[in-house]
């Protein structure tokens, strides 16, 4: 029996024999392989110096690592770190970042610079201004008098347009609703004041009044009688003794 290739994560030992089994056998411990007929698994790679460990390894894959804050990879495997350039610097050979020169730019992070276009790309587009390590250059549209915008043309023949009887109906709606609330809260103002009670006059006590007797006719003539009346009464007694001492004498 003969191996065409071994499973991921296992290395060929002999390609053909009696037994399948033991044709291919997985890696030790800190070693891994991705090809299926090597003969011997490679190092899992330590993450050093300026890298950070990221992922572990496996039988199956190497392991991963990355960069500090600052730094970035410096080859696809991330093998070594170098210093990160910023927008407006680009990476050298030796690892460093230097400015982009004059006439280039560079708007990405650790990226070459690339130099400024000589054309604007749109129609009608003229550069205004030149660019910078940062930017390419500006550019913008100029109006002429072949390519500026014109007014559009009136067409006589349409009708002009006229205020629609809807808004007109509305507005006259709210006319009336305002008048009707106006008419009732001045009604209901004139029914409140007509309401209220009246004060009525406080009543005076009246005292009785007393006279005296004055020379009044009438009050003289009642002070006669009174007099007279008593007179009369006393003539009466006096002739009553009169008659009782007449018959106590008569023999």
């Amino acid at each position: 029996v003969c191996c065409d290739e071994c499973h991921p994560g296992n290395r060929l030992v002999k390609q053909c024999g009696p037994r399948p089994k033991e044709l291919c056998i997985p890696c030790e411990t800190g070693t891994y392989t991705q090809n299926p007929m090597t003969l011997r698994c490679a190092r899992c790679t330590q993450c050093v110096g300026a890298q950070v460990h990221l992922k572990d390894c496996t039988m199956k894959s190497d392991t991963q690592c990355g960069c500090r804050d600052g730094l970035t990879c410096g080859d696809g495997k991330c093998s070594y770190c170098v210093e990160k350039c910023a927008k407006g610097f680009e990476p050298t050979d030796d690892s460093s970042c230097r400015p982009c020169p004059h006439g280039t730019f560079n708007d990405k992070s650790h990226s070459r610079c690339k130099p400024w276009s000589t054309r604007c790309p749109g129609p009608n587009q003229e550069i205004v201004s030149e660019g910078n390590a940062f930017s390419d250059v500006q550019c913008q549209v100029m109006v002429t008098p072949e390519n500026s915008p014109k007014p559009p043309a009136v067409n006589p023949d349409l009708p002009r347009p006229v205020v629609s009887y809807e808004v007109i109906i509305a507005v006259m709606m709210a006319v009336f609703i305002a008048t009707i609330v106006i008419i009732i809260i001045v009604a209901v103002k004139v029914n409140h004041t007509r309401k209220k009670p009246e004060k009525k006059p406080e009543k005076q006590l009246t005292t009785p009044v007393i006279r005296t007797p004055t020379d009044d006719p009438r009050t003289l003539i009642a002070i006669e009688c009174s007099f007279h009346e008593a007179q009369q009464e006393q003539g009466s007694s006096t002739e009553s003794l009169i008659k009782d001492s007449s018959e106590e004498f008569a023999p």
